[in-house]
């Protein structure tokens, strides 16, 4: 047993469960002072689900143990992760526009008339719907193209600033979580694009990636793999594909492959 466990125990009178055990090596990272990926990142790694470290309804011993011991045995200047909380609600992205400002940067709507003709780093962009993984693809490759989706936030300055980089031939391509949501807000935004095609947006998330990683990595969640209306055919393919699997895949399971295949499609300019 760990010290971090015989601490809680002794403290708590609860006993650490075999799901909460596999934090103990995300404890010995930050006595050592790694700088960590977000939190939704560490959950998966650990084989967790991605809201596991901060929702307690999602495993509540898992979340109670981590607390607890972030409460009690570090200082909070120990902890150093790359965070997900990022400011503004408006357009967060990396490495889109010719400035020296340091990335990423957060656009609010009084900024957006004044970028739709702002010179350009890139004809291509990677837009992702998680704060988290945006945030931990950055940190790894700190001159990739990243746009940050921020979930369902499709906000008027967003939409806008979006539809006027098409306007100067940037090209789209997404990457979201592989559960009913995340395929429907896929959906949403491609529905609002002007310029790119589908085979573009899908060049990374493609029906049959879906498949493969839904076979190899998927969860099953009869709640998160429901049937939701979309509009695309490619999108209401990976929807049945979710649907009839009854399989989830989180994006914080598949930054490795991300790597991979962002890598591939960037060297296609």
């Amino acid at each position: 047993m760990s010290e971090y466990q015989q601490q809680y125990e002794q403290a708590t009178g609860k006993r650490v469960s075999a799901a909460a055990a596999k934090l103990d090596g995300l404890f010995d990272r930050i006595a050592n002072g790694e700088v960590l990926p977000p939190r939704g990142q560490q959950a998966v790694d650990l084989g967790l689900t991605a809201h596991s470290l901060n929702d307690a309804r999602e495993n509540p011993a898992v979340y109670d143990y981590y607390h607890w011991v972030l409460t009690n045995y570090f200082a909070p200047q120990q902890i150093q992760e790359v965070t997900a909380k990022l400011i503004g609600m408006a357009f967060t992205c990396a490495n889109i526009f010719q400035t020296d400002l340091p990335q990423p940067i957060t656009l609010n709507p009084w900024q957006i008339p004044a970028m739709r003709t702002f010179p350009l780093r890139t004809t291509r962009a990677i837009v992702v719907e998680n704060n988290g993984v945006f945030a931990w693809l950055l940190q790894l490759h700190p001159e990739w193209p990243l746009i940050n989706q921020s979930g369902n936030d499709f906000n008027a300055a967003y939409v806008d600033l979006i539809q006027a980089l098409e306007r100067q031939h940037v090209q789209f391509t997404y990457l979201g979580d592989l559960d009913s949501r995340g395929i429907q807000m896929a959906d949403h935004l491609f529905n609002v694009l002007r310029q790119t095609s589908i085979e573009t947006f899908t060049a990374l998330q493609s029906p049959a990636n879906v498949v493969k990683w839904l076979t190899l990595n998927g969860r099953v969640d009869g709640q998160r793999t429901r049937q939701l209306t979309v509009q695309n055919p490619v999108f209401q393919k990976e929807m049945n594909s979710i649907n009839l699997l009854g399989k989830f895949v989180e994006q914080e399971q598949l930054i490795g492959a991300y790597e991979t295949l962002i890598t591939a499609w960037l060297a296609q300019k």
